[in-house]
């Protein structure tokens, strides 16, 4: 598998695709889910991307779930070496059966101890690359970034990264970080596919965030930035019958962009997925998609999709099928 760096010149190289753990351990069984992240490794793969709270809002679930599932794999391959492992702080409700309305936050104490308990749940002594889940307005930022600059000195963490957060307060953390002489986010983790959303309708998803073409534009006129594409294939909405598109891509440029991607995908003799996969990590800047599967069948398509080359043309043509709504 292609390799790339992450987090800039002094970031980390990593596979060019990312392994979206989220099913694993509570949508997959664990037999499964052990095959899917066996088969990932042994094809050249290796950052796995988790959070402290998966799957926190499934009957039963508390958050622990998908690491836990990480850490015992680890445990049973001796595998810590040989992969990357990116987790998040910050959307983990402090009660059972609470939502994001009473998430941990972005405190020092609070950044402090969900770092604890992702480590002892993964079973290891550092992440390579830790998160902000969600924002939290309701701590200065400069606590937020202190706390988090004290993890990367402590090694418990390599890269500092940020999800679901506006675009200015990405530029405002990075500033406070850079004024204190500490650790900035070099890591950007925001929704982003192929179809291109209406910015004026809610997502069903509570937290998700898309990326903004002036959230591109700041990755791009930043060396050291790496966007992180997640939900890139709209949970199986491109090609599974039993998957609505969401409302959000519900307009007039989005049914052009779908005869796009299948024109070209017949074109390729490849999947609809795979061109959204290919699309993705040509971009200029060029993005790193998160994939989630829940089975090898799924992760071996993603896997075959790095391979895949746009011709120039065929780039051209997905990049100007349909019409961009204004994202006001």
């Amino acid at each position: 598998m292609q390799r790339r760096r992450i987090g800039g010149p002094d970031g980390i190289e990593v596979s060019a695709l990312c392994l979206g753990a989220l099913q694993l351990g509570t949508y997959t069984d664990e037999k499964t889910s052990f095959a899917v992240l066996d088969r990932f490794v042994e094809a050249g793969g290796s950052l796995i991307d988790t959070s402290n709270n998966y799957c926190f809002w499934e009957p039963g679930c508390t958050g622990d779930e998908n690491e836990n599932l990480i850490g015992r794999w680890l445990a049973s391959r001796g595998a810590r070496d040989r992969v990357r492992i990116a987790t998040k702080a910050g959307a983990r409700p402090l009660r059972p059966g609470g939502t994001l309305e009473d998430a941990e936050g972005l405190s020092a104490p609070a950044i402090r101890k969900a770092m604890e308990g992702s480590l002892r749940r993964l079973g290891t002594d550092h992440v390579d690359l830790y998160y902000t889940h969600i924002e939290d307005r309701s701590v200065p930022v400069e606590e937020t970034t202190g706390a988090l600059d004290e993890l990367v000195r402590a090694g418990r963490t390599r890269l500092l990264g940020v999800s679901n957060h506006a675009t200015w307060r990405i530029e405002q953390a990075r500033a406070a970080a850079r004024a204190a002489g500490g650790t900035p986010y070099t890591c950007v983790q925001q929704r982003y596919s192929y179809l291109q959303p209406r910015f004026d309708v809610p997502l069903p998803q509570a937290g998700h965030t898309h990326a903004t073409g002036e959230l591109l534009d700041y990755v791009a006129a930043e060396p050291d930035l790496t966007l992180l594409a997640y939900n890139t294939l709209l949970s199986g909405a491109y090609t599974r019958a039993d998957k609505e598109i969401p409302a959000a891509y519900d307009h007039p440029g989005t049914p052009a962009r779908l005869a796009a991607l299948r024109a070209v995908a017949g074109e390729l003799g490849a999947t609809v997925n795979q061109v959204v996969l290919a699309w993705l990590t040509g971009r200029t800047p060029a993005v790193l998609p998160i994939v989630g599967v829940s089975s090898v069948a799924q992760l071996d398509e993603a896997i075959e999709a790095m391979d895949l080359t746009l011709g120039e043309e065929q780039r051209a043509r997905l990049d100007t099928a349909g019409t961009v709504p204004g994202d006001g």
